[in-house]
């Protein structure tokens, strides 16, 4: 009788791979396959948006500029400035209904050069560095890191650069102190152990072949000349980020775990375009934001606090022909949202920053986090009962797993995502995303099953 009462009462979140046959598991490895490969060659958010337009192209996508008028089932996109990115395919019902809106981001915690970067000392180049987002910065030396991003020349000349992912290529490293030597660095707290302007890029060691001053600089920059036209001053007008040279890889004796950089929030971002590559039709709406700088806050003309994404839907409603005053306005009153963003998955080895019965698992599903922020909720949006019941309803109608979540203890610390700015609007915004172990690492970690299962939720949402 307790067992009967027991399975129609509690909420029991099993592991997802104790339900998965055969088939389902070969699906859920292919898509992996798919995502691993994906991740390879988009690496930063230049990369990103444009593998993700040539995705879009292929699926009958196209710039919302190219259209003088819109009707339901067309399919369009709007890339803003090559990092950040909007598509949209239009529904059945009148836009004033609402869209459905599912944003996630597509920067990653990295490694940035500082506008005048390349220096040297005791015959050794260096590139001088600043780190971007939130990293501990121990776990970026010692590793070999590539070289990716775009210079653009005085003239207007583009130039995009990505060294150290092909095998043929060399990489580039950070050095640390050798421990005979580190009692002083060993003394300090774990924040301090390595400081933010000793994050300088080692590249080079060989003089130019004359006679002068820094003959290992020059060296460099003849070698940059040489292959890609550019002198010392053309790097001030570049955006050159430094990410690891690590290939993305199945983990584990049972291949069941994804390791790979950038995982927060590519993994999300990949299985929101993936899903939208793939409906048909809608009855609302449905929209895809590939958004930039939501590691540093959001901000600037690439970032969700821009006026870009509003620009994006008034064309919409523009060629729709139905735009008039407060509209936008209304639009956004009556949207409804998944802001896809990561988790913090549950690390039995770091068990105490976690409330055990209110954490995100790998393999047990889509994690919902009704609010994030840090501490008394701060810079929440906190989704209303009434909308995480709606997405419920979508979830076990599709036999969806799920878990409802929390991003670690109350008074350890806390984190943001996209919501709160959707949310400002007048939309009703829900976290949903992949659990991950060793968030904002060089190298992280997500389940098989959750990446397949994010995929699925996504279509779900945009087709209910």
């Amino acid at each position: 009788m307790s067992e009967e009462l027991s399975n129609k009462l509690l909420d029991k979140k099993e592991n997802g791979w104790k339900h998965v046959n055969d088939e389902e598991k070969k699906s859920i490895f292919d898509f992996s396959k798919g995502y691993m490969n994906f991740l390879n060659h988009a690496k930063t958010e230049r990369e990103f948006i444009k593998k993700a337009k040539e995705l879009a192209d292929q699926n009958g996508f196209k710039d919302i500029m190219e259209f003088h008028t819109l009707k339901a089932g067309d399919k369009v996109y709007f890339i803003n400035r090559n990092k950040s990115m909007y598509l949209a395919m239009i529904g059945t019902e009148s836009v004033e209904k609402g869209l459905h809106i599912i944003g996630s981001h597509v920067d990653s915690p990295r490694l940035d050069l500082k506008p005048n970067p390349l220096y040297e000392d005791t015959e050794m180049a260096y590139f001088k560095t600043h780190y971007y987002g939130g990293i501990k910065k121990y776990q970026w030396t010692t590793i070999p890191l590539s070289i990716h991003g775009t210079i653009v020349k005085a003239n207007g000349e583009k130039i995009d650069i990505c060294i150290g992912e092909d095998e043929n290529d060399p990489i580039f490293t950070i050095t640390d102190l050798l421990p005979h030597l580190a009692q002083e660095q060993m003394e300090k707290k774990l924040k301090n152990g390595i400081n933010g302007e000793d994050l300088n890029l080692l590249i080079g060691s060989i003089p130019y072949e004359e006679k002068g001053k820094d003959l290992v600089k020059l060296n460099i920059l003849n070698i940059l000349h040489e292959k890609y036209g550019i002198i010392e001053a053309d790097l001030t007008s570049s955006e050159i980020e430094l990410v690891p040279a690590f290939k993305a890889r199945s983990l584990g004796f049972d291949e069941s775990m994804v390791a790979a950089y950038g995982q927060d929030d590519k993994v999300c971002a990949y299985t929101s375009l993936m899903a939208m590559m793939e409906l048909e039709n809608v009855k609302n709406t449905a929209v895809c934001i590939l958004s930039d700088k939501e590691e540093i806050g959001s901000m600037g003309n690439t970032g969700m606090e821009s006026h870009m994404f509003d620009f994006f839907i008034s064309e919409i409603l523009n060629k729709l022909e139905i735009n008039k005053p407060n509209l936008l306005d209304k639009v956004f009153c009556f949207s409804k949202m998944l802001s896809s963003d990561v988790d913090a998955g549950f690390d039995p080895i770091y068990a105490s920053v976690s409330d055990k019965t209110n954490a995100g698992f790998l393999g047990k599903g889509i994690s919902l986090n009704k609010y994030t922020g840090a501490r008394g909720k701060s810079g929440a949006s906190d989704a209303n009962a009434e909308y995480v019941a709606w997405v419920r309803n979508i979830l076990e109608n599709n036999a969806i797993q799920y878990q409802i979540a929390e991003l670690g203890k109350v008074d350890i610390g806390g984190g943001g995502t996209i919501a709160y700015i959707i949310a400002n609007k007048g939309a009703d915004v829900i976290d949903c995303g992949v659990p991950v172990l060793s968030m904002h690492a060089p190298y992280e970690v997500t389940s098989k099953y959750d990446v397949y299962t994010a995929y699925r939720t996504y279509k779900a949402f945009w087709n209910a």
